[in-house]
């Protein structure tokens, strides 16, 4: 049986920087800026890579560039090629390599920086960069091939759920917690002294002001869904990006906060904050790993891969 040649692509690594910088961009003219090339050499590498394709990948109106429909697939595809060019390149010249990770808020902020500390244990040399916002946030710069690897609380959800892979990696709780000696928990809330802890039923919690985190974080998810639901008549009196900014309002008496236990471990044990529980409401959640499938999974990706698995 005869073996099939194999044929060169005639699609080349320019044309598809090209490509992806101007998709980023919105011009040629930045791209050309970007990329250090004539403003005729972007166009003419452009047009030439929709010649190959046999598809538009932009509508020219006038002076300005809009993305045609086909202009996504094709960018995730070729910021993957250029991902693992990269690499390939620098392979020798980097021998630990580049990772970029994500972080949902509370991972990033109070879980991220000792695993990091692993990592350049491991790998010395590694370069590293990170990107921190909330859940919705991340998983759409992974979806974007922007970040090798992310670590969020909520459910990812991306818009293709063909192309993210999605792992469950650790389980937290959310807490409930007071200022000490909050004037909204007097005559109300009973103690227990064994559990250090205020105890309130769904219904006193109902009439109690709360500060929750914004639509789009994993820990607002978990709080409409855990939480909220059992709740249609609560007193929200605040949605906040920043836990920090709901701990300190909460250390202030202006309401209950619901966060990680993780954000709040150093004021419990100090005792300027308490914990609150509600008879009846379980605010474990998971936090997942969240990848794209056409990321190139190159070796420090496998080694902090590892890191996270034997936590």
């Amino acid at each position: 049986m005869k073996k099939a040649m194999q044929t060169l692509p005639k699609i080349t690594l320019k044309q598809l920087a090209v490509f992806v910088s101007i998709y980023q961009t919105g011009s040629t003219s930045r791209a050309g800026e970007e990329l250090h090339l004539s403003q005729s050499a972007v166009s003419s590498a452009l047009t030439e890579l929709e010649s190959r394709l046999q598809m538009p990948l932009f509508e020219r109106v006038g002076r300005r560039l809009n993305q045609h429909p086909n202009a996504h697939p094709i960018y995730v595809q070729a910021q993957a090629i250029l991902g693992q060019s990269l690499t390939l390149e620098h392979y020798h010249k980097h021998q630990a390599g580049q990772i970029h990770i994500g972080a949902s808020t509370t991972i990033g902020n109070y879980v991220l920086p000792p695993l990091l500390a692993k990592l350049y244990k491991a790998l010395p040399d590694a370069s590293v960069n990170t990107y921190i916002a909330n859940t919705q946030e991340v998983v759409a710069e992974v979806e974007q091939l922007n970040i090798d690897i992310a670590l969020v609380e909520g459910m990812p959800r991306p818009t293709d759920m063909k192309a993210i892979e999605q792992r469950e990696w650790r389980t937290d709780k959310l807490m409930i917690f007071a200022k000490r000696d909050s004037q909204w928990l007097v005559d109300i809330a009973s103690y227990n002294d064994a559990g250090d802890c205020y105890e309130l039923s769904i219904e006193q919690l109902a009439r109690l002001p709360l500060l929750v985190r914004e639509k789009g974080s994993g820990t607002r998810q978990i709080i409409d869904e855990q939480l909220l639901k059992h709740l249609p008549d609560a007193d929200v009196i605040m949605a906040i990006q920043q836990s920090e900014a709901i701990k300190h309002m909460v250390s202030v008496d202006i309401g209950l906060g619901c966060l990680s236990q993780h954000v709040i471990e150093p004021e419990l044990a100090a005792g300027t904050l308490v914990q609150v529980n509600v008879v009846g409401i379980d605010l474990s959640r998971t936090w997942w790993l969240v990848w794209h499938k056409a990321r190139h999974q190159s070796p420090i990706w496998q080694t902090f891969i590892d890191i996270l698995t034997s936590e």
